[in-house]
């Protein structure tokens, strides 16, 4: 057999052979095994040299930097992310991710590893935080990918990064009303606009008089509020780019929106329009006292802050909103939320039926009286048309 064109091989006193190729980066490196026969040695080769051919050769020695280094360093240098969205990185990195990943390097993270990973969570910590942690996971080693560290990504357990949160309710117009009138009346907006704005707590604690615009009826949600687990409350954006936007209030609460600034509101543009007695922002730990009251004034004490944006998007579905409309709404770029709510929309659903029906009762109104066909003659479900004793209808109609 001639000489190799690319890398050589050589029998080692063991008797096993291994393989040695020149790296793009002009390094001699071996095999990370060694083989049996001379020619799976070759065939390694051969695959190598495709490899760098297609510009898929990644480094092996880069590979091996720690999970918990490149995640550290992956958190601190992904542009964008929220501060709530860093503390909560974070905590999955230091709780779920480290203590049994940490130490390994990224070149020794494989699927099984993760399966095992995984399965001993959850028998520790909720499904939701696992997804969470998983996800975060999968996130971290497709950059490492990118930044050819790896050559694959072993989080490839299917639906791993799925979550199943319960089903949250969905509030009536009375409930939604009887905890408006019941927190104290510095909080009544702000439990109407969650609700009928679809606006999150943290988009309501940063907004400013300068974001309110009661001719045109709008808000406008450019910046969030959180808080910090030091404490700490700082601004920052919205969730993703679609999470500024505009939103219309509906007219019957512009007027409880109007007083509101009127009364509890400072001057200024820079004036948050909620706050606390003292005038300090509104704290998720500070209003949940008031919130608990109003729940329970109406009956739905389980009923979280939350759940009235979620009601909120339930009631925009009902009312025949299309689903670039809830997504403007809502603030997602993704369909997929916006796409639940249609689906929830079960209401609205009978709204579509009954127009159907009065649809194909007006066509056959009228093909009967194109045809001069008594009134009572219609079409039974089976297709066929005739008249049953006095006429009237012993079946449904198919539509």
């Amino acid at each position: 057999m001639g000489k190799r064109h690319f890398g050589r091989i050589r029998k080692l006193p063991s008797g096993r052979y291994q393989a040695r190729y020149p790296g793009p980066d002009g390094v001699d490196r071996p095999a990370d095994v060694t083989f049996t026969r001379k020619r799976d040695a070759e065939q390694w080769l051969s695959a190598k040299e495709v490899e760098l051919a297609r510009g898929e050769w990644t480094d092996p020695d880069a590979g091996k930097v720690s999970l918990k280094e490149y995640a550290e360093t992956w958190i601190r240098e992904r542009p964008g992310l929220r501060p709530r969205t860093v503390v909560l990185y974070e905590g999955l990195l230091r709780l779920h991710i480290v203590p049994k990943l940490g130490s390994l390097a990224l070149v020794e993270i494989t699927t099984p590893r993760l399966r095992t990973w995984r399965h001993e969570l959850l028998g520790k910590v909720g499904a939701v935080t696992v997804a969470k942690a998983y996800r975060l996971l999968r996130a971290i080693l497709n950059t490492a990918v990118t930044d050819r560290l790896i050559s694959r990504n072993p989080c490839q357990i299917v639906g791993a990064g799925q979550e199943k949160s319960p089903e949250r309710p969905v509030a009536t117009l009375d409930q939604v009303f009887t905890i408006a009138e019941n927190v104290p009346p510095r909080f009544r907006a702000m439990v109407l606009l969650a609700s009928f704005a679809s606006m999150r707590f943290g988009e309501l604690a940063g907004l400013a008089r300068r974001h309110v615009n009661l001719a045109a009826g709008e808000v406008l949600i450019e910046r969030t509020m959180g808080e910090m687990t030091d404490g700490r409350l700082v601004f920052g954006p919205p969730k993703s780019d679609a999470g500024v936007r505009v939103v219309t209030v509906p007219s019957v609460v512009l007027p409880e929106l109007k007083r509101h600034l009127s009364e509890f509101t400072a001057d200024g543009p820079d004036a948050l329009v909620f706050v606390g007695p003292s005038g300090a922002p509104v704290r998720r730990s500070n209003f949940q006292e008031h919130w608990t009251k109003g729940t329970r004034a109406a009956g739905v004490e389980g009923l979280h802050f939350h759940d009235l944006r979620h009601t909120g998007n339930t009631w925009a579905a009902e009312s025949g909103a299309t689903l670039r409309d809830l997504m403007d709404r809502m603030g997602h770029a993704s369909t997929k939320a916006a796409l639940i709510y249609l689906h929830r929309s079960g209401a609205r659903d009978r709204v579509i039926a009954d127009a159907l029906s009065a649809m194909v009762e007006r066509a056959r109104a009228e093909k009967k009286e194109a045809e001069g066909q008594p009134e009572e003659l219609i079409v039974d479900g089976d297709g066929d048309g005739h008249e049953e004793g006095n006429g009237h209808a012993t079946g449904t109609s198919a539509a």
